[in-house]
């Protein structure tokens, strides 16, 4: 009790200001009241029962209090208890509310247990995250219990990714880390991206996946080295690198449609492990697209949930047409190995990463103007389809 005391009064007294007092209460409900600037000094007896002996400048004696009466010492600073804690629990919080990437934070709040509060005040906080970033955790000024009680912070802002978001605490004399989990989106578009050239697209929370909401359109390979253009159906036809054309080789399908690329383009075992999509992104593979496909329901449904809406860019009926899971899918149409073109504005193609069982073809996903289905299948290297790309 006499190093507690001792202790507390070195620390309190070395930050006083203002009119601060040193108050003792006793146990039968008497206190006493020191002014700190008359305080030269806390001397403890060796008598029994102890006694605590506070002393002025001229070392005359304030007061003598049993150490067997006190309840507890205080000090105030212009009648307010300056606030302190024994402990603060954030690995024990409980999170009110979810946060979610890019979306604004509403109704989200953590509750910090502490313990031992002496009753007295504390200032208002706002703490800024680090780890995910965006977000701040605001605290408004009050006063700790006699003992236990809880700290709510209010949690504010836009997280600008997924991951944790970590905020550090210093209250009452502690200090602990809390952390709260910020979410990917399951739907809604997110941040656009570019590509190695500048070209932008849109992007689109699906499930747990992030995809591209646009067909690709870049001609260069994402470390700048060039995808060739070919038009010719012969050289089409006779090539084994990667390649790409617009549809018809008529550049005004480029902005709707983007462009048809090889599979040699689009495999990185094809193509020297180059890289058609933006960085930190790629083709999905085979079982990307069935993550997709089954969280849209399934096959049957998939399609009319993927399609762009309307007969604008869809010939008619454009049957089971929804796009509600924002995909917003359109019908490039294709090029056959041998060169020509076929199907635009009534099938939409997009190769997976994924080679077939026999190693000289991959599969693919398309979707088409007259069912709500999304098929699967494969087909031989020298097609060319759109390509989608999805995040890492």
């Amino acid at each position: 009790m006499k190093n507690l005391i001792l202790i507390a009064f070195v620390i309190l007294t070395s930050v006083c200001f203002g009119q601060t007092e040193m108050k003792i209460y006793k146990k039968n409900g008497q206190v006493e009241s020191v002014p700190i600037t008359q305080v030269d000094s806390v001397k403890y007896s060796t008598s029994s029962p102890t006694m605590m002996n506070v002393y002025k400048n001229n070392n005359t004696a304030i007061l003598s209090v049993s150490i067997n009466d006190i309840d507890s010492i205080k000090y105030l600073t212009n009648g307010i208890s300056v606030g302190s804690i024994s402990g603060l629990n954030c690995a024990n919080a409980t999170n009110n509310g979810a946060l979610t990437t890019n979306t604004v934070a509403s109704g989200v709040n953590s509750v910090i247990s502490y313990t031992g509060g002496n009753a007295g005040t504390y200032t208002s906080q706002t703490i800024s995250s680090t780890g995910v970033l965006g977000l701040t955790a605001s605290l408004v000024a009050g006063t700790f219990a006699n003992g236990n009680g809880d700290l709510t912070y209010i949690i504010s802002g836009t997280p600008t990714a997924s991951g944790i978001a970590i905020f550090e605490l210093n209250i009452g004399g502690k200090t602990c880390l809390f952390t709260r989990t910020v979410a990917k989106p399951t739907s809604g578009y997110g941040a656009n991206i570019t590509d190695v050239e500048g070209n932008s697209y849109k992007t689109v929370y699906i499930g747990t996946q992030q995809w591209m909401a646009e067909n690709l359109k870049v001609t260069k390979y994402n470390d700048g080295s060039i995808i060739p253009n070919i038009s010719d159906d012969t050289q089409w036809k006779n090539n084994t690198t990667g390649a790409w054309a617009y549809y018809n080789n008529d550049v005004v399908n480029n902005a709707k449609y983007g462009k048809l690329y090889n599979l040699y383009a689009v495999s990185s075992s094809t193509n020297g492990n180059n890289k058609v999509c933006p960085t930190g992104w790629h083709v999905p593979t085979d079982n990307e697209w069935t993550v997709l496909v089954d969280y849209l329901d399934g096959l049957v449904v998939a399609g009319g949930k993927m399609k762009d809406v309307g007969t604008t860019s869809w010939n008619s009926p454009n049957t089971n047409a929804s796009n509600t899971s924002l995909f917003t899918g359109l019908p490039g149409g294709f090029r056959r190995s041998v060169g020509n073109f076929d199907y635009i504005g009534v099938f939409g193609y997009w190769w997976t990463s994924t080679k077939d069982y026999s190693g000289n073809a991959a599969w693919y996903r398309s979707v088409s103007n007259y069912s709500g289905n999304a098929e699967r299948n494969s087909i031989i290297n020298g097609f060319g389809f759109s390509v989608r790309c999805i995040r890492d």
